[in-house]
C-alpha cells in the first residue's frame, strides 16, 4: 500500500536496476538436500533460511503497515515486490494513487476497505473477502476504510512479466464465502490461489501464485506441496511455529521467514495456541526490476515515460485528468 501522491518528473531518481532475488539461482548451490520419503517418492524439504520482523511503520494518510517485502533487508522475492499488514483507522487511508506494472492483491481480516478507480469503479471488500488487480498499463485508485471501527488486512504486490506489464487493467473480487475452504487433521485453510489438499482456487493468476491462508490448531502438523522452482514465503499473523526443520526456532507473529527451495514445506504447531499464517509461493518472473513508488518496470526509461504519461494523463492515465475519489 505504497502511495506516490506528488510525483515530480524533475526529481525522478529511479532505484537502481535489479533482478527480483531469485532463490532459484543464489541459493541453489548453498543448500543442503534435505530428503525424505513418500509415495510419490524422494521429495526436498524447505527449511528458513531469512527471518524478518515487521515493524510497524506510517504509509499512506496517517495508516499504520508493518512492511515484510519492500524494505531495506527484504527488498524483493521474485516475483514479490512488497507484503503490508496494515492497519488503518477513518479517516486515515490511502488516498488517490496510481499503479503501472504489477498486481496488487488485498486480503481483509476485519473491517472494509472500499476501492474507487479513475473508471468508475467502486466495490467494498469485507473481513475473509478478497481483491485481486491488476494493474497493467495504469490505474488511479483510492483505498479507504468503510466506517468506524480499525480496518485490517494484507496487501502483497506481485509483478508483472514484460509482456503482462501494458495489459488493460483488470479485477477479481471474491466474497468470504466463495473462498474455498478445507479442514483436515486439525489444520484449516482457505485458498486463496493455488491448491491445498487437493482443492484448487479458482482465481486466475497471470504470474503462477499460490497463497494460502492456514490456522493450525495446537500439535497439528502440516505438509504442503509447493512447486520445487518457486521461490516462497511465509507470514506468521497470529501465534507461533516451527517451519521446516523439526528442531528449527519457533517463529512468531508478524515475522516473515523467506524458504529455501524444495518440494515440500512441513510446518509444526507445538505451542497451546492456535496457529495462523500466510504461505506464498511463486514462479519467478526473472526479468530486471526498475521501481519507481508506485511504477514497476523493467528499465529507466519506461519508469520515465511512466512519469511522463502519469503527468500527461496519457497512455493509460486519460481518465486520470478530470477524476478525483468521492467521499461517501
Amino acid at each position: 500500500m505504497l502511495t506516490n501522491q506528488s510525483i515530480n518528473p524533475s526529481q525522478y531518481k529511479p532505484l537502481p536496476s535489479y533482478k527480483l532475488e531469485n532463490q532459484s539461482s543464489k541459493r541453489a548451490k548453498e543448500e543442503t538436500h534435505h530428503l525424505t520419503m513418500s509415495t510419490h517418492g524422494a521429495q526436498q524439504q524447505r527449511h528458513v533460511v531469512k527471518k524478518v520482523l515487521a515493524n510497524p511503520q506510517h504509509e499512506g494518510s496517517g495508516a499504520i503497515v508493518r512492511r515484510s517485502i519492500g524494505r531495506y533487508d527484504l527488498k524483493s522475492l521474485d516475483p514479490f515486490l512488497l507484503l503490508d499488514e496494515f492497519s488503518v483507522s477513518a479517516p486515515a487511508g490511502f488516498p488517490d494513487h496510481p499503479h503501472r506494472g504489477f498486481e496488487t492483491v488485498t486480503y481483509m481480516f476485519q473491517g472494509a476497505i472500499t476501492h474507487q478507480d479513475f473508471s468508475g469503479n467502486r466495490g467494498t471488500i469485507r473481513a475473509g473477502d478478497l481483491q485481486w488487480m491488476t494493474a497493467g498499463r495504469g490505474i488511479v485508485h483510492s483505498e479507504m476504510p468503510a466506517g468506524d471501527g480499525v480496518h485490517k488486512g494484507l496487501q502483497l504486490w506481485i509483478n508483472l512479466s514484460s509482456k503482462d506489464k501494458m495489459m488493460e487493467p483488470m479485477y477479481q473480487e471474491v466474497q468470504s464465502k466463495d473462498i474455498k475452504e478445507v479442514e483436515k487433521d486439525g489444520v484449516h485453510v482457505r485458498i486463496i490461489a493455488g491448491e491445498a489438499f487437493g482443492v484448487r482456487s479458482t482465481v486466475y493468476t497471470h504470474t503462477p501464485t499460490m497463497y494460502l491462508d492456514f490456522t493450525m490448531n495446537p500439535g497439528a502438523q502440516l505438509q504442503q506441496h509447493v512447486p520445487n522452482s518457486w521461490n516462497a514465503f511465509v507470514y506468521v499473523i497470529q501465534g507461533e511455529g516451527v517451519f521446516g526443520k523439526p528442531k528449527s526456532s519457533l517463529v512468531t507473529s508478524h515475522h516473515a521467514v523467506v524458504l529455501s527451495l524444495g518440494d515440500v514445506l512441513a510446518v509444526q504447531n507445538s505451542s497451546a495456541k492456535e496457529l495462523r499464517f500466510v504461505l506464498i509461493g511463486g514462479q519467478p518472473v526473472n526479468e530486471p526490476v526498475v521501481q519507481y513508488g508506485p511504477f514497476v518496470m523493467n528499465t529507466e526509461e519506461e519508469i520515465e515515460e511512466t512519469i511522463e504519461d502519469f503527468h500527461l494523463c496519457r497512455n493509460g492515465f486519460e481518465k486520470a485528468k478530470h477524476w478525483k475519489s468521492h467521499t461517501y
